[in-house]
């Protein structure tokens, strides 16, 4: 008989608009990116996902491309109990991979909306 591990899941919180503009994406992103992030509750990293460099580890963003746009979701793992959604944005600009500043800037100030929600949890 084979034993199987069940790995206990995460929940699933959004921040800000995260989750209106990720329905509001083409059907087929959405969906996607919603497989991606139940990767990410169950611990484990989908291969459309890579490390978000603009908040250190433990942060990842989720890159679809879609027609002729780029899509992306970025997510926190760094808490305990809560796989966080922070962002979700099309890339508008058509020049270089990088991440426009006024993204980052709301990812950062998304993130410590998270934290603050997490510590709140744990009390």
């Amino acid at each position: 008989m084979d034993i199987i591990s069940k790995k206990k899941s995460k929940q699933l919180g959004f921040i800000g608009d995260s989750l209106e503009k990720i329905k509001s994406f083409p059907k087929m992103v959405t969906k996607k990116i919603g497989y991606a992030l139940r990767y990410a509750q169950r611990g484990e990293k989908h291969d459309h996902a890579k490390p978000f460099k603009g908040l250190g580890p433990g942060n990842f963003e989720i890159v679809e491309d879609f027609s002729t746009d780029t899509y992306r979701a970025v997510y926190t793992v760094k808490f305990e109990s809560v796989v966080y959604v922070l962002h979700a944005f099309q890339k508008k600009s058509k020049t270089g991979i990088k991440t426009p500043q006024k993204e980052i800037d709301l990812i950062k100030e998304r993130y410590k909306i998270a934290k603050e929600r997490n510590d709140e949890t744990k009390k």
